[in-house]
């Protein structure tokens, strides 16, 4: 077997076998990332500890990195089977190369807008009616609570009025502003 591989290596040109030894550790190490991907890992780790996150489109990133060399090197094995000149064997493979790059930090960067922050735009519960929980006192003497539907699922929040008098347990609001620390400002409702 061993005879068999050094005839092998040895009919290679050097262009050969400069690629050759790009493709298969990048190659191990794609495989690696996609498997460690599949079962939820993000292998994506910078040197120092850091995961990228924080910068929404990266270029440059371990993942990326491996995806040009992997796809860079079996680009330029076919094209150097394909019988092309160096200078169309590289461009054509640098050119691949980047183009993977170019993919997958998009695709990346796509995956990133998919993530939800899990925070409740307050705003747009202005307009909309809720329920007393806790007895709102009047003058803003006190916070009380309010329970109302925003944005799809049921909240309680902190509420208060510029009402003369308390808004009690069950009554129903309208909700007429935000304050600036999320604290409803609500009014009796007329309906």
């Amino acid at each position: 077997m061993n005879e068999g591989f050094v005839q092998w290596w040895s009919l290679m040109t050097t262009m050969e076998q400069v690629y050759w030894i790009i493709a298969l550790p990048s190659s191990v190490i794609f495989i690696f990332f996609m498997v460690i991907t599949f079962f939820g890992g993000d292998g994506n780790a910078e040197f120092d500890g850091d995961i990228d996150d924080g910068i929404p489109f990266q270029f440059i990133t371990i993942k990326n990195l491996v995806g040009f060399f992997t796809i860079f090197s079996w680009t330029g094995l076919a094209c150097i089977q394909g019988g092309y000149s160096v200078l169309t064997v590289i461009l054509c493979s640098s050119i691949a190369g980047i183009l993977m790059m170019l993919a997958m930090a998009t695709i990346f960067y796509l995956m990133s807008k998919l993530t939800e922050s899990g925070n409740v735009n307050l705003k747009k519960s202005i307009g909309s009616i809720g329920e007393v929980y806790l007895v709102i006192k009047n003058n803003r003497k006190a916070m009380g609570k309010v329970q109302l539907k925003i944005e799809g699922t049921f909240q309680t929040l902190d509420a208060i009025t510029d009402d003369d008098e308390d808004i009690s347990t069950g009554g129903l609001v309208d909700i007429i502003d935000v304050t600036n620390n999320n604290v409803l400002i609500v009014k009796l409702s007329s309906k």
